[in-house]
């Protein structure tokens, strides 16, 4: 039998190991989901409620445990493993408090003697998770497909496989029959075999753009509604009538916060002319002045990136930046000694056809761009294959938000990051993925719509 072994990031040694189960023992767990389905979806809200807030409450009671082991198998700083925790003990509140609101039925005056919408849960969803987030990704999707009445299952990402586990098992502790929430520890292979089984009624994916349309592809074959929340290189626009101690403090946390490993972090940040130097000047300071190292101290900013491979990748799109013409200001270097560390960086002097402008650089480098003026800000912004999240940074409400509205991204955040909020909707457009997650949009996502007409 297979196994995968987790390596701690930060030290590269090995931490754990686990056994994969073959496709036919998935199938056999789906199986399983969908007959747990027929009796969970009978559930009232005020019954799945009480579970919800009860796994909010194993969430709290276990905290410290599993942001040591986020931290462990992906590299986050301790400090952002807490609140990570934190996060998915209020979504779990949150719907459990909101979802018989957010579904309710919809009467619609008609020639009808009664008609109205009503929301019906439709089975086993599958969602393939990814590792940023370990806990929170994976909360953000079961919360809300579980109070509609549906049942989960979920593919986790390899190295974030005792994150997987521990959800498992807080649903159990939480009191929730075992069908409802199920972890497969299956191979990357094996996804296509999840995704043709009859009992998997829609898929939800958070990764690459590349995963998301191979995930995709196989779904619309099988006629399989899909979710995809997919890459981001988040555009930032710095306006001349900014503060620039606060701007470049939370462009500097916007650019390390998980590492840089953030599908909505501050990636690009476009620089209005006026102040293009002062900016790249004072944030260059306080990227170089933010400490790297081990993510179990508390005093450390960043730490390692979630695996030598992707450090290595994001170091191969950083020297072919510089080789395109691109400017290095900071980092650039590998670090000597153990873990997959990558110092702060910026690129400056980008052109289209870059890589730093034109593709997601997922980790703790940041692109810095010079705008003549609002208008050239948004023209650079909106110049991207992608549309996840976007902001902007100015000392005027009015002339932030006319800008924003102009930016080609599911969230536009005037003088704060974009985060995801269970009250407000959380996706992309372009390349960024489609669908919605979180709020009234996300619930009503893997629910069946449907019409009741009485004569």
């Amino acid at each position: 039998m297979a196994s995968r072994i987790g390596i701690n990031p930060a030290t590269g040694e090995k931490i754990s190991e686990y056994n994969r189960i073959t496709s036919r023992e998935a199938l056999d767990k789906i199986a399983a989901s969908k007959k747990e389905y027929h009796h969970w979806k009978q559930k009232t809200f005020e019954e799945r409620a009480t579970l919800m807030y009860a796994l909010a409450d194993v969430f709290d009671k276990n905290k410290e445990e599993y942001a040591q082991l986020a931290t462990r198998e992906m590299g986050k700083v301790i400090g952002q493993s807490r609140k990570e925790i934190e996060k998915c003990a209020l979504v779990c509140r949150y719907y459990a408090e909101h979802a018989s609101t957010l579904l309710a039925d919809e009467t619609v005056k008609t020639e009808a003697t009664k008609s109205y919408v009503t929301f019906q849960p439709v089975g086993v969803i599958l969602a393939v998770m990814p590792w940023n987030f370990p806990f929170y990704q994976v909360i953000r999707f079961a919360i809300p497909a579980l109070m509609g009445g549906n049942t989960g299952v979920l593919k986790h990402a390899s190295n974030v496989q005792g994150c997987a586990f521990a959800i498992e098992d807080a649903f159990l502790k939480a009191g929730f029959p075992k069908g409802v929430f199920m972890n497969l520890n299956v191979e990357a292979k094996d996804v296509k075999i999840l995704i043709e089984n009859k009992n998997i009624v829609a898929i939800t994916l958070t990764g690459s753009d590349a995963t998301g349309r191979s995930v995709a592809s196989i779904a619309g074959q099988n006629l399989k509604k899909t979710v995809m929340e997919l890459g981001g290189s988040d555009a930032y626009i710095i306006l001349d009538d900014v503060d620039l101690e606060e701007a470049t403090d939370l462009a500097t946390f916007g650019r390390l916060q998980n590492n840089g490993q953030t599908c909505i972090a501050a990636k690009r940040f476009i620089v209005h002319d006026a102040i293009y130097d002062a900016f790249l000047a004072l944030f260059t300071k306080k990227m170089k002045a933010a400490k790297m190292g081990d993510p179990t101290n508390e005093d450390v900013y960043y730490g390692p990136m979630a695996r030598h491979d992707l450090r290595d990748e994001l170091h191969g799109q950083v020297l072919k930046t510089i080789e395109q013409g691109g400017r290095l200001v900071l980092g650039g270097v590998i670090p000597e000694g153990k873990g997959a560390y990558y110092p702060a960086t910026i690129l400056v002097d980008l052109e289209p056809g870059m890589e730093a402008f034109d593709n997601e650089l997922f980790g703790p480098a940041a692109s810095v761009m010079r705008a003549k003026d609002d208008v050239h800000a948004v023209e650079l912004a909106n110049n991207s294959q992608f549309g996840l999240g976007s902001g902007v940074f100015t000392g005027n409400r009015e002339r932030g938000e006319k800008l924003a509205l102009q930016l080609e991204a599911g969230s536009s955040f005037v003088n704060k990051l974009v985060v995801s909020d269970p009250r407000l909707p959380f996706g992309g457009i372009k390349n960024s993925g489609y669908g919605r997650e979180l709020a009234a949009y996300g619930i009503r996502e893997f629910v069946n719509t449907k019409t009741i007409w009485i004569a």
